[in-house]
């Protein structure tokens, strides 16, 4: 797959469900940036599709 192809990917995914998500500005607001930062990193599922489209992006460079 080609590097052009997985940013595009990560693109659509930050587009369609990360801008103005409810959860990160819930706890963003109710807690702090850094929490709702970790939330969607470690417990929300496309946090975690994210994460493997760059560890295809980083396995690729090697």
């Amino acid at each position: 797959m080609k590097r052009t192809e997985i940013f595009k990917e990560i693109d659509g995914l930050i587009t369609t469900y990360c801008e103005g998500c409810f959860l990160h500005f819930h706890f963003k607001k109710e807690f702090s940036k850094s929490y709702a930062h970790k939330f969607c990193i470690n417990q929300c599922t496309v946090g975690q599709k994210l994460q493997e489209k760059g560890k295809i992006l980083i396995n690729n460079q090697k």
